[in-house]
């Protein structure tokens, strides 16, 4: 056969965040800028192009012996709905297929349903002055939606207060708590003191998924919708019960193409909207939008993140106007690689980066005392496990950088042992 695949090659490459970004996200995602791009070729020449975030998106973090042996030798289309195989290799094969019959990749999802998908800006959680310059930066670019984190380590409704006072009024803001939550007891009083910010406008998973009487009373409790992520790594549970049980408004739908058109199917059945997040590069961010083509219910703004980078592996731009992406038009995923950037940005593989070296993190709290750690997911185990306050006005996070003394060493191996709490804080 003329179409098979012939061979596949994998290149590693190491993308620069931008400044804000990169500050932020060491503390519990510095691996975020590692990529697999994956280039599948057909006998007949023909090039797929596809991208893992590595340590991240759906399936394998690298592209297997195994999933190598089950697509050489046969079409792309015979094996591209198999999520197992890994993002890269799954959107390097959806691209090659559709690029065999010379046609943008929707035309292979489904029939399409828009020509243009909305579409988040993204950032972990920031200090405010960091989220207003992020939010400007995402207005300025033609966004009208910011997707973050609600996080009880900033004061979540003073930050939010003064990121919204710079906003325009269409602007809207998606605050994902990832559960931090914790319960209706405590979360109820924070909603509500949320809900007083127009430009807030959705909740993503407050408490942990496996609390369905939770979901109820809340949504029951606030005016702002709630959604909750389909895959989750805590209190996990099937959509169809969230559904059944009328825990949330909407969804996050992840993971590979075949898991995202089960559960859109099950959205549309039920009327209930979702966004799309698809992690990475404009490769991500394009596979997503032909995915959001055909998708009649992924009304909501997708999240792909790669407006991170100070510069992608796609030569390709994907610009957004009135909050609204274009979906590409070229054959396949309709992008082209940008050779130069990849040949600058190319490593070796790397194990996860994770906790990142000579990280000292300092939590103020408006009592005048600290507490220090060594990494987010020290502190993300003490607030979930109730040893620390819920969500204090006049707290506040910051990184402490190594001056070189002993005294810092100290106290940075002090916290690798876990928290190190100090009412006469030497930093």
């Amino acid at each position: 056969m003329p179409h098979t695949v012939k061979s596949i090659e994998t290149i590693w490459v190491e993308l620069p965040l931008r400044p804000v970004p990169a500050r932020n996200m060491v503390r519990e995602i510095p691996h975020w800028t590692l990529f697999e791009l994956c280039l599948v070729t057909l006998d007949s020449g023909v090039v797929g192009i596809g991208e893992t975030m590595v340590y991240y998106t759906w399936g394998a973090s690298t592209v297997s012996e195994e999933a190598r042996r089950k697509v050489i030798g046969r079409h792309p289309a015979e094996t591209m709905w198999d999520d197992s195989l890994g993002a890269g290799l799954q959107i390097a094969l959806f691209d090659a297929a559709a690029k065999v019959l010379d046609v943008p990749l929707h035309q292979m999802l489904g029939r399409q349903h828009r020509d243009r998908c909305h579409i988040s800006w993204w950032d972990i959680d920031l200090p405010a002055e960091d989220w207003i310059s992020e939010c400007q930066l995402a207005i300025a670019n033609g966004y009208t939606s910011f997707k973050t984190k609600g996080r009880p380590w900033y004061d979540l409704v003073e930050n939010t207060r003064r990121l919204c006072a710079t906003l325009p009024p269409y602007f809207e803001v998606d605050m994902d708590f990832n559960g931090f939550g914790v319960d209706t007891a405590h979360c109820t009083r924070l909603l509500k003191e949320l809900e007083q910010f127009p430009n807030v406008v959705m909740f993503e998973s407050p408490i942990p998924h496996s609390d369905v009487a939770g979901y109820k009373f809340l949504r029951q409790h606030t005016h702002v919708p709630l959604s909750m992520h389909t895959a989750f790594h805590f209190g996990e549970t099937p959509i169809e019960t969230a559904i059944r049980e009328e825990m949330v408004d909407g969804f996050v739908l992840c993971g590979g193409a075949t898991k995202i058109q089960r559960e859109a199917l099950v959205c549309q059945v039920n009327n209930r909207s979702f966004f799309l997040q698809i992690v990475g590069t404009r490769i991500a961010a394009a596979f997503a939008l032909h995915l959001g083509a055909v998708l009649e219910n992924a009304r909501w703004p997708s999240v792909n993140c790669h407006q991170l980078y100070e510069r992608d592996c796609v030569r390709t731009p994907l610009p957004v106007i009135n909050g609204l992406a274009p979906v590409p038009t070229g054959p396949g995923l309709g992008l082209e690689l940008d050779q130069e950037a990849i040949d600058r940005f190319r490593c070796q593989p790397k194990d996860k980066p994770f906790p990142y070296p000579e990280l000292l993190l300092a939590v103020r709290w408006p009592s005048g005392s600290t507490t220090y750690y060594n990494h987010a997911f020290q502190y993300w185990a003490d607030w979930q496990g109730g040893k620390l306050p819920f969500f204090p006005r006049g707290v506040h996070l910051e990184r402490i950088p190594n001056d070189g003394t002993p005294a810092w060493r100290e106290l940075f191996e002090r916290a690798q042992q876990g928290a190190v709490h100090s009412t006469a804080a030497p930093f």
